[in-house]
Order: C-alpha cells, then structure tokens, then sequence
C-alpha cells in the first residue's frame, strides 16, 4: 500500500498553492488531520517506532494549523515537510534492511509499474471565484544542481538501451518503450520518425483542468477536476451494442456519475472504494451534473491527464490522447534534458528566452500559463532565427560570387524612357534605378520587384532588358502561361517599335513557347546561340536543353512563386551568374516581406499609373442578383466585357468544376441566351483554358465563367466588370486579385461582391475591400485577421514548415533577424566549435542547402 505520508504531501501542496488558506479540503486542515492519522495509525501500527514518533509529531502540527496565522502556517507546512521526507527516507531504508514478508497472494514489494490505490483522499476544493489573498512571499531555495544528463535509464527496453543511447535523438521512435513498429507506422502519418521528431510534436491546444471543487458545486458546462471515493461501477450493452461503462463518486459533499463508451477494460482498472481523479466538462442529464467520457486517474500517482494544463495532441487513427501524453512523458522526462541547446547563452541572455530544455519541458507539460507562453516564444524565435540565417547566406553566397558589371550608354537609355507613351510613376523610377545600380555593380542582382497587378512592373522589367541590350548582352523573360508571355511579348514589341521610331537601337525579340515549333523553333535557337536575338520572352520551354544563350546577363521570372527552385535555377544556369529579377503581383507587408526574401532585395510598386481610376467595389445582398446581372448586361452593350467568378468549393476541384459548368449553362440558358459566354476551370486541360482565355481576349467572349482556382492574369483592357460569387468564403488578398482583372484601361471598372450568409469576419472583409483600394493596406489588413498562411505561398516551393511562428508577430521578426544579423558578424560561415550545434540545426530546419532565390 502506498505511503500515508506521500498522500499527505499532495494535499499539503495544494494548500501552498492556494495561499495557506486552510479550504483546500472541506472542514480544513484541522478535520482532515483526524481523518488522516487514523488511516495512518492503522497502516503503520507494526512499523517502526522512529516512523510512529514522527507521526505523532506531524499529526500535532496539524492540529495546530487550523489557529494559525498565514506566516505561522508556512512555518508548520515547512517543519511537517520536512519531518515527511525524514519518515519517507526511514521507511527506504527499512524495506532494503528488513522487506515486509510476502504473502502467497501478494508480492513483498510491489512493482514500481503497478502501484496500488492510496488511503482514502478526502474531497478537495480549489474556487476560483472567490477573492485572492497574497501569498506568503515564497521561501529562498537553495541553489539548483546542475541538470543532470539523465534521469536514469532510457524508456526504453533494457536490452535495447544501449543502441538508443548511440543513436541519441536520431534513434526510431519504434524503439521506445510502448510504441513498437505497429505504432510508429501510425505515428509516421503525423511526421514522426525519431525521437527529436517526437519532442517536436507539439500539442496543438491545452486543456486547463487545474480547478478543483466539490461535487456540490459543480457547474454545469465549466471543465474541473473531482477526486473522490468510487462508489460502484458497472456496464450494460445497449440496443445499438454499444458498452457503457458507468461509476458513481462521492466526494462527501455530494455524488456524480461518470461514463465512459466502448472501454470494457476500465472494469478491471477502476474499483469500488478506490479514490481517483476526474477532470472534463460537467453536462447535465435529467437535471443533474455528470461527467461523460472524462479523463481519470488513480490520486495517488503523478497526475499526467488530469487536475493540470493537460496538452492535446494532434492524432490519427490508432492513437489516443492518454496514449500520446504517456509516451510523450517518458520521452520528455528522459530526453529533454539530454536535448543541447543550438541557441548560444548571449542570444538567449540578449533577448529573454528560456534554454530548449526547459522550453521543451513546458511546451508539453506546462507548470502554468507564463512559462508556456515563454516556451513557446522560444521555440518560435527559433524556427524564424533558423529561417533568416538561411536567407542571409543565400545572399552572401549569392553576392559572393564574380559578377558582372554593365556598362550602357545611359543617354541612350534616357531617351528610350522620353519614349514611352507616359511617365514613369516615382516608384517605378525607383525601382528601375535600383535595378540599373545592381547592372553597373558588378554584384550578381537577385532582386524581388514586388507590385499589384496593373502596377507597370512589365514596363520596369522592359526598360531593365534594354538596358542590357545597351550593353551587348542577351537577357530572358519567363513567364508561367503562354498567355502571359504573349501578353508580354505584344508589350514588348510595341516598345521597340516607339524606340525604332525615335531613332534608338532597337533589340531582336522573340517568344518561345510549346506553341512554336519546327523551323521558327530552330530559328529561335540558332539566334540565341549566335547572340543575334537579344531579349526572349517564353514559358517553361525557356529550360529545354536545347536552349543556349551566347551571353545571358539578365533574367527575368515573372509570377517567380508559380515556378520552382530548380526551374529557376535552370533558367540562371543558361548564363554565367546573370543578374536575376523575380516579380510578384501579391502585395505583401514590408516586415513580412523582409522575413519571407530575406535573401533577395526588395523593390515595391505601391503608386498605380496616372489615369487608372479606382475600381468601384460594391458588396451586394443576395436579392440583389438580377440587379448585378442587369448592369453586366449593360456594360456588355456598350461594347464591354465581364467576369463572373464561381464560388469557392473546398476539397475537390471536380466539384468545383461540375459546380462551374452548371451555373455557366443556367446563365447561358436563363440570364444572358443572347450573349456570348464562356468557361474556364481546373478540370480543362493547358490548351483548352489557352484557347478560351485568347477568346476572350480578342473579344470573341463577352462574358467570362470562371472558378476561382484559374489563374485570370491575362490583361482585357476591355474587361470593366467583375461578379463574384461566395465572396464571403475568399480571403482579402485573393478578392484584391480578382478586383485587378478589371480597370486595366481608362473606363471606369467595377467589382461586384454577392455574399449569402457572411459570418462576422467575412463581413469585416467585405467592409474592407468595399473601401480599401490600396493592395498593401489591404494586404497588412489581410494579414491581422487571417494570418500569414496566403503570403507564405507566395514564397518559392520548397520554404522551410512554420509549426509555432506567428508571422504577425512583427516584434519576433524583428529580433530574429537583428539575432542572426548580428551572428552573422560574428561568425557568418557558423564554423566556429561553439556554432556546431547551430548549424546542425539550421541544416535540420532547412532540410539541406540553401537555395538562392
């Protein structure tokens, strides 16, 4: 039988941590003092007669507390304690000098694995509506030892013990103790392979089970916790055959029943007289309180599912919560203390952040909300930190290697902008000046040219290419649809004809796509090796093999997130170390920016040329549909075009699709029979979504049906109205995207939002967009209420998991990149012995190289 004393110091713990109070327990310490000493007395009345003294004097100082004042009472809990571990250490020592005889039923000593339920635990209270009297101030502890690099042996099987110890974090979880290969099957699913996979399998919420109260005054709805006696328990089948377990409990102030569904085997863990711990949301059935299916555990063991903050863990079928939590103990309890810090002390120091150890510990079982908090800060700080020192040595190894510097004749290309049909925006002379400084530098350029659609980022990207022709050079546009490179090849070919025309040199142009084929293609490739065509513009056929450059200097990837790392890397290779500019129509908040291409440098288009007039944005209600129809109508008789956009439907495009088809065919038959309409959606093949976009680009389609899963980015000057359906279910970024369609010409432009049933964050969106015209007011609204998860697709694929990083949280950006600045000067290849944890860790977080962007 367990220890009186062991079950003495958990309620003695609680009263501490309730301030010294005495209401821990109904009637107080002094009632329960005689309940507990005549358990006691009748436990240990063969013991030895050291342990009986102490006892006695243990049970004095109980009944003295009750009189006490709050100072008096610290001081007896401490002398109580104190003589606790004095009984404890005696009864140690007198099973290894004198075991208790064993009965034929029952073993001298039971095992540590199964202990055996403790005296009874009277019912315990912890209100937490009643007024907080300050505690004591705490006393002084004696200084820590250094933490140990163990906590006894691995929990894993013995004989395996010394092969986990080699392998370290890197050993198979199916090696640990109660997991096996069958599990770690499961546990796969969810990403985890080792051990350091599995102390970074964190939980994704928490339950707060720390208040306790007497059955008399639960409340129905509130999640506490109950220890009491168990009255009875049984189990019955129901019609459908399903096993209900249910036990009654007693705490002495009232009674509750508990059930549980399917789990036979609590029958032979849960018995009647044995006190246990309950914790969930109390429910009410026929008017009265009940627990169904709540966590529970003996009260005298260390509570792991319950009467704490209990962790919750993402799952997958074959594992349970209590089993998660039971591994992840063992797991934490041996090996987060073994787990090396990679974060050097003065980083930690500098800005405030637990070590990993402890920040692990608490990730998963936390002592209280603030060092949780705390854990998970650090372990956030360390997935941005390991991410910025990535990007800071793909831009020093890219600006560490030999460049070129380009000379142009600068008149030259001053006369060529005096050319153009308009002026320049000041932010595009911005941006185009620092692209001519990265040419003249004779540092590789890896430039971001961030700017929405409609922005003139082509016209910057053309003025650039120029330049380069200026200086002798070949350079590359790829674009991720024919369309688009059409659409840039068109612009490309008017410019030159301007150039042409006021007396300028003016470059050979060609497009290459999957269209182009046989002679011209050939064509096409010879001039490109000759160097006689000096800028091309294409898709994915710009990587072939086939393709060689005489002297590529300059490339170009527009829409660069819709390619991968190795397409552009296949693109740069054509030439030796060419300056590169890749070009997003995504706005994206500038901290935000500098945090997702920290590798790159950052050029924004935030003024929209003279003449564009703001789309006038308009949420309407449902009822209001055959009013947007009429004004489409409208538009379209006066020579102008639309899009209609369908609503989003999650998980299958061919839904989507089907949805699509359906409401293009009610709109062709019922709303507009005498118009022309076409479609557009996921399912369509390459060629087939190309030849309808041309259509409606030549105007052969008056009205567009599309799904929001196709990219539209084909400029229709002509397009000025856009419907959206289901606006409610877009996010402000993609609604912004869908608004740029329209109002790429000189006619006033309209964006039309129908919404059925918006719920309170939808309407906030639709209130926005209705009224915020600029991308990147809409884009850092967009990112305080939906989070970063649209922006980091704008990324390149293969951008390394964020599982804790609040990207929002500018703050944390902020000191990561100022931490791995500053290491950076330091130490910036991470060679030095005490950085090698480091850069493991880093090469973890990145699953290999860096790629420069």
């Amino acid at each position: 039988m367990a220890s009186p004393f062991t079950q003495l110091q958990k309620i003695l713990k609680h009263e501490v941590q309730d301030g010294y109070r005495n209401r821990i327990v109904i009637g107080g310490i002094g009632r329960f003092a005689d309940h507990w000493y005549r358990q006691a007395r009748a436990a240990l009345r063969e013991h030895d007669p050291d342990v009986l003294l102490l006892l006695e004097a243990i049970y004095a100082d109980l009944r003295r507390y009750e009189a006490a004042n709050i100072e008096e009472r610290r001081l007896l809990i401490e002398g109580i304690e104190a003589r606790i571990q004095e009984a404890l250490q005696r009864e140690r020592e007198l099973r290894t000098t004198r075991p208790t005889p064993a009965t034929k039923d029952e073993p001298a000593v039971p095992p540590p694995s199964e202990p055996t339920p403790a005296p009874p635990v009277p019912p315990v209270e912890k209100p937490r509506e009643e007024p907080s009297t300050p505690a004591p101030p705490p006393r002084p502890e004696r200084a820590a030892p250094a933490r140990p690099r163990s906590r006894g042996a691995p929990p894993v099987p013995p004989k395996l013990a010394a092969k986990v110890e080699a392998m370290g974090l890197d050993a198979p979880v199916h090696l640990i103790h109660g997991v096996g290969r069958e599990r770690a099957q499961r546990l796969l699913r969810l990403g985890v392979q080792t051990i350091r996979d599995l102390l970074y399998l964190l939980p994704r919420r928490y339950v707060d089970f720390r208040a306790l109260k007497p059955i008399h005054r639960l409340r129905i709805g509130e999640e506490v916790t109950v220890i009491g006696e168990v009255m009875d328990i049984g189990s019955k089948q129901t019609g459908n055959g399903l096993t209900v377990i249910r036990a009654l409990l007693t705490d002495g102030s009232g009674i509750i029943e508990c059930t549980w569904f399917n789990q036979p085997y609590l029958l032979d863990r849960i018995r009647p007289g044995q006190f246990i711990v309950v914790s969930g949301r109390v429910e009410e059935f026929l008017g009265r309180p009940v627990f169904r299916s709540p966590e529970w555990e003996p009260a005298d063991r260390e509570l792991l599912h319950t009467a704490r903050i209990v962790p919750i863990y993402p799952l997958t079928e074959g594992l349970t919560q209590r089993l998660m939590r039971s591994v992840l103990k063992r797991v934490v309890d041996y090996w987060a203390d073994r787990v090396e810090d990679p974060i050097p002390a003065w980083i930690r120091e500098a800005y405030g952040f637990p070590d990993l150890p402890t920040a692990l510990k608490q990730v998963h079982f936390p002592e209280d909300w603030e060092p949780l908090e705390k854990a998970r800060r650090r372990l956030a700080f360390d997935e941005v930190f390991y991410l910025q020192i990535g990007l800071l040595e793909a831009r020093r190894q890219w600006r560490g290697v030999p460049g070129r510097a380009l000379a142009f004749d600068e008149t030259a290309l001053e006369r060529a902008i005096e050319a153009l049909p308009f002026s320049l925006t000041g932010a595009q002379r911005r941006a185009l000046d620092q692209i001519l400084a990265d040419l003249r530098s004779g540092v590789p350029m890896n430039r971001l040219l961030q700017g929405e659609v409609g922005s003139g980022k082509t016209v910057v990207a053309a003025l650039a290419a120029y330049a380069v022709f200026l200086a002798g050079a070949q350079g590359a546009i790829m674009a991720p649809t024919e369309i688009l490179s059409e659409q840039h090849y068109r612009t490309l070919l008017s410019l030159a004809e301007r150039w042409a025309g006021a007396g300028l040199p003016t470059p050979t142009i060609r497009l290459l796509t999957s269209g182009v084929s046989g002679a011209e293609r050939a064509q096409i490739y010879g001039e490109l090796a000759e160097g006689t065509c000096h800028l091309v513009v294409g898709t994915h056929a710009l990587i072939q093999e086939e393709v060689a450059f005489q002297d590529l200097a300059f490339v170009v990837i527009d829409e660069q997130q819709r390619f991968g790392v190795l397409q552009r890397a296949a693109l740069r290779g054509k030439g030796y170390n060419p300056h590169v500019l890749v070009m997003t129509a995504t706005p994206i908040p500038r901290t935000l920016a500098l945090t997702l291409y920290g590798d790159l440098d950052l050029s924004v288009l935030d003024e929209m040329p003279p003449g564009r007039r703001p789309v006038l944005t308009r949420w309407l209600m449902p009822e209001e549909r055959e009013r947007a129809y009429t004004f489409i109508r409208r538009q379209v008789e006066q020579g102008r075009q639309a899009y209609i956009i369908c609503p989003l439907v999650e998980g299958s495009d061919k839904i989507e699709a089907k949805a699509a088809v359906e409401e293009y065919e009610r709109l062709q038959r019922e709303v507009f029979p005498d118009l022309r309409l076409g479609l557009i959606h996921g399912r369509m093949k390459s060629e087939e979504k190309e030849a309808v976009m041309s259509a409606f680009a030549r105007g052969e389609i008056q009205i567009l049906v599309a799904t929001p899963v196709v990219e539209v980015g084909v400029d229709v000057p002509n397009a000025t109205v856009i419907l959206i359906e289901g606006a409610d279910r877009f996010g402000l970024a993609q609604l912004h995207q869908f608004r740029g369609r329209v109002g790429r010409s000189s006619y006033q432009s309209y964006c039309l939002l129908l919404a059925e049933s918006p719920s309170e964050s939808a309407i906030e969106r639709l209130r926005a967009i209705e009224t915020i015209y600029d991308g990147f007011q809409l884009a850092q609204k967009d990112l305080e209420m939906r989070g970063p998860g649209d922006f980091l697709g704008t990324r390149q694929s293969g951008f390394p998991e964020m599982r804790l990083a609040d990207l929002t949280d500018l703050r944390l950006l902020e000191i990561a990149r100022e931490a791995a600045e500053r290491l950076a000067e330091r130490d910036p290849d991470l060679q030095a012995p005490e950085h090698r944890l480091l850069a493991e860790a880093v090469s973890r977080f990145w699953q290999g190289p860096v790629e420069p962007s």
